[in-house]
């Protein structure tokens, strides 16, 4: 029997830092990843950011979080928050 993940696929997670938490219910995570240059091999910095669903309001600016992939929330948001990892330093 299967089990609700592998019914679902595989859902991927992210790790970011939030930088926005101003619309209710959502906040913007920046998730940093290094990209090899195809010409000089040298690995550059790229962000993507993600909204994501926080039901709590739970996640502040500055905040390490987890954030995977889930059905359309809404017009930009696919993605809902797992847990905070790291607490913002005040």
């Amino acid at each position: 029997m299967q089990t609700v993940s592998e019914k679902r696929g595989r859902r991927r997670k992210y790790v970011g830092s939030v930088i926005a938490t101003k619309m209710h219910k959502t906040i913007s995570v920046e998730v940093m990843r290094l990209v090899k240059h195809p010409k000089y091999g040298k690995y550059i910095k790229r962000s993507t950011v993600y909204k994501a669903h926080d039901e709590e309001n739970s996640a502040k600016v500055g905040d390490k979080v987890e954030i995977i992939d889930c059905r359309p929330l809404s017009k930009t948001k696919f993605t809902r928050l797992v847990r905070i990892i790291e607490k913002a330093r005040a």
